[in-house]
């Protein structure tokens, strides 16, 4: 497997807190974060969680759909919803209880500004109204960091895919994985990433993915798997 050091997520973490001082560029692929305001908890249900997963697919696209026109649908039936052309192609997404993961590609001129300007919006006003509150409830700007190698924009995968690992042991790259059979059937619970999209398991929110834009990198289920155990054993040995 090629590997980069380790040091790579302490500068991602560097450029996730540092403002964006590029534009998005057309083909080009960016890690894009969102973390509630003052690291407060944006997920307080899994009704919180599938709103957000069905706005990964809805508000992407040209046109504006409102779920409030769909309140009858349910949560598998919002993906059925015919959309145009999209703004963004989604590769990866993953959903923590205060901040989301997403790895997009820009499509056409400010497309990804728009998408997460209509995602966060979106999602804002719908928290807002079920818990009585007004005001921002993400960080002003959501964070952005230009996928701009293969090694790193392979490793992002990983990275984005591991990160409700930090659930249940919150200092895993640290200390390492203790128990891996149990981090494997953990992450294959979890519902709220696109994690068993990519082990090829049907879903009807696969939809809000476009891997055919990006680097084939896995593909069989059994490598991606294989690259996801890799990295936690690696961890494991530290």
């Amino acid at each position: 497997m090629s590997r980069f050091n380790l040091d790579i997520e302490n500068l991602l973490e560097y450029h996730l807190c540092m403002s964006r001082n590029f534009n998005f560029e057309i083909k080009e692929y960016y890690h894009c974060y969102g973390r509630g305001t003052d690291k407060r908890k944006v997920f307080l249900s899994k009704k919180d969680y599938q709103r957000f997963v069905a706005l990964l697919f809805v508000c992407n696209s040209v046109d504006t759909i409102h779920l409030s026109d769909h309140s009858e649908k349910s949560f598998y039936d919002l993906f059925l919803l015919e959309r145009k052309n999209t703004l963004v192609d989604i590769g990866t997404y993953c959903l923590m209880p205060n901040h989301f993961h997403l790895l997009l590609r820009e499509k056409g001129e400010n497309g990804i500004s728009l998408f997460m300007q209509k995602l966060m919006t979106a999602y804002t006003m719908y928290f807002n109204k079920k818990n009585g509150r007004s005001g921002a409830l993400f960080e002003s700007r959501f964070k952005a960091r230009h996928v701009n190698t293969d090694k790193y924009l392979k490793y992002i995968f990983s990275y984005i895919h591991l990160n409700p690992v930090k659930l249940i042991n919150p200092e895993w790259r640290k200390n390492g994985i203790k128990n891996i059979e149990e981090t494997k059937k953990f992450l294959a619970r979890y519902d709220y990433s696109s994690y068993l999209d990519y082990l090829k398991i049907h879903r009807p929110q696969c939809g809000i993915l476009n891997p055919a834009e990006f680097p084939n990198y896995f593909g069989e289920e059994k490598t991606f798997e294989h690259e996801i155990w890799d990295w936690l054993n690696y961890n494991g040995e530290q």
